[in-house]
This record gives structure tokens, sequence and C-alpha cells, in this order.
């Protein structure tokens, strides 16, 4: 696994526990409001998450995991990152990436670990600051 994959991953499980936290007060208000489970183990997480993340990127391009392990994230092209550009980004690391990552674990990652298929598909880089 390469440096910057590395650091990619320790910056999501960052990120991850940041964006925990916050759903498990998000849920404490509204478990009163809303007696469906489902909605707290599926719809919670996912919204709190990606609004998060999103919210991060379009912001400065960086999130609070991101910034520990000096990476950001920056358009291919160099124009400004969209929030298309960025769900389509979340939708496809959260949907697709473990079965790619299972079928063909050696072409995973391209240029060194700063782009993965995710990155790829969404117009995405990241780089080391």
């Amino acid at each position: 696994m390469k440096t910057i994959t590395k650091k990619r991953a320790k910056a999501y499980f960052i990120d991850l526990a940041i964006s925990t936290a916050v759903i498990g007060v998000t849920e404490y208000f509204l478990r009163k409001k809303v007696k469906n489970e489902a909605v707290h183990a599926i719809v919670t997480p996912s919204i709190v998450m990606g609004t998060l993340e999103c919210a991060q990127l379009l912001r400065n391009g960086r999130t609070v995991g991101y910034k520990k392990m000096g990476l950001v994230l920056e358009s291919e092209d160099g124009a400004v990152m969209n929030t298309s550009q960025l769900i389509k980004r979340m939708f496809y690391r959260d949907t697709f990436n473990t079965f790619l990552f299972i079928g063909n674990r050696r072409e995973f990652e391209k240029k060194d670990g700063e782009i993965l298929p995710h990155d790829l598909y969404a117009g995405t880089i990241v780089k080391e600051v």
C-alpha cells in the first residue's frame, strides 16, 4: 500500500470518528420524534456523514482527517469542485469500491494512490500538501 493511500485511510477513519459523534448527538434528539429504527440505522448515518464531508470539502477542499494527514482534494482539471462531483464521488466510494478492490486489487491504486476508482469516476485527485 502506498504512503498516500495509508494517509487517505487514516483520514477516512478520523472523519468517521467525528461523524459518529455527530450521529450520536443527532440520534439522541431524533429518537423522540422518529420511532422507525431503519431511519436511525440507515438514513441518519448516511445523511450526516455525507453532509459533513460535502460541507467540509466544498468549503476548503479538506475534511478534518485530510487536514490532519496533510492531504487536499482537488478537481482533476483544476476547476472549483461542485456539489454533484462530490456526491458522485461519495456514492461511488460507498457502493462500488469494495467490489473493485476485491476484483482487481493491483489496479486499484493509480498515480501512487492519488487516484482511486471513485476519484477517477468523479474527476478528483488527492494530493499531499
